[in-house]
């Protein structure tokens, strides 16, 4: 398959690099703004890309969603959840990828800052095919902190500097390149940070096993430019 050496792991984030929730998530705080008479458009819910729920629902709540935090993420994710029911919005290019990994036994971790039905739903769609995982409610510190990624690899046993991590998201690229892993991060919804080490690429496409071995090797690409 490969003459190098591959990755102990490969740590995975969910919304925006294996699926496309990304608009499920906008639309979920369009509905819950708009029921408070707070103006919400489609780029003030890209500047909510990666992040934690429960800043994501502080935000909220300071442009004027008279709910408690805890009633603004149940509401997001039950929309979110509900609508990843009737259609999992997968990316064909990460879900390859996926089953490549696995087909070669590497271990795969997901690492999501999304919490209960909607990362139930996924996992069931998923068909069991990762060794651990982690989600926004079972750490201290949420991405950019390295702690989610930290955690993953403790959960499976391995360094976290011998993993590769995928990402969508600035705050999810920080997490996972603080943490030591070697970093890809993938141009989905909004653009990239430029980090020492890290790759930047525009899709998948054409990725695979050999691929995750040069990158865990070293080779750095970057697709993006000063863009």
């Amino acid at each position: 398959m490969t003459s190098r050496a591959l990755p102990a792991a490969v740590l995975w984030d969910m919304d925006g690099t294996l699926i496309d929730t990304e608009p499920y998530w906008i639309q979920a705080q369009g509905r819950l703004a708009r029921r408070f008479g707070v103006e919400w458009t489609h780029n003030d819910g890209l500047t909510l890309v990666g992040n934690p729920l429960d800043s994501s629902a502080q935000i909220l709540i300071d442009r004027g969603v008279r709910l408690e935090p805890n009633e603004i993420v149940s509401t997001l994710v039950t929309h979110v959840s509900q609508r990843a029911r009737e259609r999992m919005p997968w990316l064909a290019d990460s879900r390859r990828l996926l089953d490549e990994l696995v087909a070669a036994g590497v271990p795969c971790a997901l690492v999501t800052m999304s919490i209960g039905a909607l990362v139930d739903t996924f996992l069931d769609a998923a068909g069991g095919v990762f060794d651990a995982v982690v989600t926004g409610d079972q750490v201290l510190n949420g991405k950019p902190d390295p702690e989610a990624y930290l955690t993953a690899a403790h959960r499976l046993g391995v360094d976290p500097r011998q993993c590769v991590a995928i990402e969508d998201s600035p705050v999810g690229a920080r997490s996972a390149h603080a943490a030591g892993a070697v970093t890809i991060a993938v141009r989905r919804h909004i653009p990239l940070p430029s980090l020492d080490g890290m790759s930047r690429l525009k899709s998948l496409d054409g990725i695979g096993v050999g691929d995750i071995a040069r990158f865990f090797a070293g080779h750095v690409q970057d697709d993006i430019g000063a863009h």
